[in-house]
């Protein structure tokens, strides 16, 4: 049995379909559990994942700060009838993990292991080919179009060091693999669109 039944979908996919959602739509979310089928061998709760992958941006206002916590609050409440309560925890840490990108400090090395590989493909965009990349930026920044340019530089210009100066960005082997370079040099070009008054990417 799924955890995500078709009229949870069709209300998620309401949410994701607003029109303040210019990267955090839809789009994104397929984009996520394209990945999860592709690293499904890796997980060891492939559908508490994919749970998360569908509430994790659920509820998004770009002018709060507590998205993360009521999406995981609204998986709570929509999955509290499909799953036990252990594991309804275990999706609400992962989603609320996306706001610091920090892995949840599960005990079980398999949730953990789970909640990485969740993480790391909620960033690979930033690993994207620069035209992805490009495009996300844009898309992200109107997002955050009520921002003025000095606010936004500094704001995200401080979040986009914040990844170079980990040790790794992605944790999973396979993702720093694949997407690690690509990321560093990525964010490194954004950074310096920001220094020179470019719109960058967004916070």
């Amino acid at each position: 049995m799924t955890l995500v039944d078709d009229a949870t979908r069709r209300m998620l996919a309401g949410l994701y379909g607003a029109p303040d959602r210019f990267y955090r739509g839809m789009a994104h979310v397929k984009a996520l559990l394209g990945l999860a089928e592709a690293h499904c061998a890796a997980l060891a709760d492939r559908e508490a994942v994919e749970a998360a992958i569908w509430f994790h941006d659920a509820i998004y206002d770009s002018r709060r700060t507590d998205n993360e916590a009521k999406s995981a609050d609204l998986a709570r409440d929509r999955l509290k009838g499909a799953c036990d309560p252990l594991r309804l925890d275990r999706i609400a840490s992962m989603i609320t993990a996306t706001a610091t990108h920090v892995p949840p400090d599960f005990a079980e090395p398999a949730a953990r292991a789970d909640a990485m590989l969740f993480l790391d493909m909620d960033l690979a965009i930033l690993g994207a080919p620069p035209a992805v990349f490009d495009a996300y930026e844009q898309a992200t920044r109107k997002e955050y179009g009520w921002v003025d340019d000095a606010t936004w530089v500094l704001g995200r210009s401080r979040v986009l060091r914040g990844f170079l100066e980990r040790a790794r960005i992605f944790r999973t082997a396979a993702f720093h693999q694949a997407y690690e370079q690509q990321a560093r040099a990525n964010i490194a070009l954004s950074l310096r669109r920001l220094a020179g008054g470019g719109q960058g990417d967004a916070p």
